[in-house]
């Protein structure tokens, strides 16, 4: 998923910077670089580790007064900015559905290709507030919730 961001980025001739962190100093270490790179924004990427400490990285986004978007609702319940879930992320994801089979004896080029079907975008408006955001309402519109 990575390398699609980098890709992406690159399309669209904007400067995209990877920052991996896998240990508290790591993430303070992550989020110092943040600060010297005067980013604009950041994309918490879905990982186990992020998310058994999602409390500390919104507080920490937040304290940073940096843009986010996480990968899963409860970053924006506990005051992330966006979450924009999608549906095949939980059959594709290692040790699920597909990983199963494969494990199972299937041959990786058998399985079928899964398209995103379902997508899930939750905006906490009251941290955009905070960061000085005006949410567009189009984008509004669209999401399937909305926190106040």
């Amino acid at each position: 998923m990575i390398g699609d961001g980098e890709e992406a980025a690159r399309a669209k001739g904007v400067h995209l910077t990877i920052l991996k962190a896998g240990s508290e100093s790591e993430i303070d270490g992550a989020f110092a670089a943040l600060a010297q790179l005067h980013a604009g924004a950041i994309v918490v990427h879905a990982d186990p580790y992020f998310t058994i400490r999602r409390d500390q990285l919104v507080a920490l986004v937040g304290r940073h007064a940096v843009p986010a978007i996480y990968y899963f609702r409860e970053f924006a319940a506990v005051g992330g900015l966006i979450s924009l879930w999608v549906e095949p992320w939980r059959r594709v994801s290692p040790g699920r559905h597909l990983v199963g089979k494969i494990l199972d004896g299937a041959k990786p080029a058998d399985l079928p290709v899964q398209q995103p079907t379902t997508f899930e975008l939750v905006i906490n408006l009251k941290t955009a507030k905070a960061l000085g955001l005006a949410v567009p309402q189009a984008l509004l519109a669209r999401a399937d919730e909305v926190i106040e």
